[in-house]
């Protein structure tokens, strides 16, 4: 009986889940040489790169798409139920320990229940709220007020004894502290948001507020072109095929680093495997993906890159994609 009630948990987690050539071609020497030249032109110090303040060595006038930026998906999903079931999980450093690492974008997955937000991967609470979340960003910027993050929020689960929208919950949450939030809606340069949280918002507004990610496709490659901000993001989350996973990450990051314009790169390197019953496998996806980031970063040393989203990043993986900026 407790096996069959094991499966169906499993299968209901499943179908409840969402969004959740091993070279790439090299520029030639010259273009290579003149991309250093340019990125030289947005250094401020020739020290070496501290992690935790990686940022304070880029010049204001750096667009974030034009940054390399390690990222999270899930940022917020260190627990699963069942326990080592690979179907929840996709970090094992809080959200203090990311930051502190390199990472810069944090993908938050939010359940409305109560008028407030918890932190949620599917049907899966984190022991962790929204609150949480925020100051342990507060604190960071605090202390390192050179830094910016690119926050997406998303609503995750069911909502649950609420009276108002998501959006006004949300926004509660920035009332709060309002001075460490830029609601702007373009792609801003680097300068106009150290100290402060950038809003990437994958939820429905009645107010223009952060930049509007809203038009999400699913499990796919895609574009998003609003007046004031395009977007393409890799979010092909349903991996059958993992070598299928890599062509698609290589691809984005052959775009970004060709990018002249003031496009932002989202290439998610996360995913998961469907097995039996469709129950997810998030390791079967990142103990394949993650090693193939590490060997690319380490020949790929430098150009833009985008903002990279990683399942179970490590502080190695981060420092790789931050030290392309240099």
């Amino acid at each position: 009986m407790r096996h069959l009630v094991k499966i169906t948990l499993s299968i209901a987690i499943a179908a409840l889940f969402s969004s959740c050539t091993e070279s790439i071609t090299e520029r030639d020497i010259h273009e290579a040489g003149s991309v250093s030249a340019q990125k030289s032109n947005y250094r401020t110090s020739l020290a070496p790169v501290e992690m935790a303040s990686w940022m304070s060595g880029l010049q204001d006038n750096i667009s974030i798409s034009g940054i390399s930026i390690p990222g999270t998906h899930d940022s917020g999903a260190t627990i699963e139920v069942p326990s080592n079931s690979g179907t929840a999980k996709t970090q094992n450093l809080t959200i203090s320990e990311q930051l502190n690492a390199g990472v810069r974008f944090l993908d938050i997955r939010c359940r409305h229940i109560d008028n407030s937000f918890t932190i949620h991967h599917g049907p899966i609470y984190q022991n962790l709220n929204f609150d949480d979340v925020l100051n342990a960003c507060y604190s960071f910027l605090e202390s390192h007020p050179s830094e910016t993050i690119i926050m997406s929020v998303k609503e995750e689960y069911n909502a649950s004894n609420t009276s108002r929208s998501f959006e006004k919950t949300f926004d509660s949450y920035v009332q709060k502290n309002p001075s460490k939030w830029d609601l702007g809606t373009n792609i801003p340069t680097l300068g106009t948001i150290r100290g402060k949280i950038r809003l990437l918002r994958r939820f429905p507004a009645e107010t223009a507020k952060g930049i509007n990610a809203t038009a999400w496709a699913d499990n796919t490659t895609f574009e998003i072109n609003n007046a004031e901000a395009q977007m393409k993001i890799q979010d092909y989350y349903k991996v059958t095929n993992n070598d299928d996973k890599w062509t698609a990450i290589s691809s984005i990051f052959n775009e970004a680093k060709a990018n002249t314009g003031n496009r932002l790169f989202i290439n998610f390197t996360s995913g998961y495997k469907p097995l039996l019953f469709g129950i997810p496998s998030i390791p079967t996806v990142s103990n394949s993906i993650n090693p193939k980031l590490t060997t690319f970063f380490q020949t790929n040393t430098q150009g833009t890159y985008g903002t990279v989203p990683i399942d179970f990043v490590n502080a190695e993986i981060s420092a790789l994609i931050v030290n392309t900026n240099f």
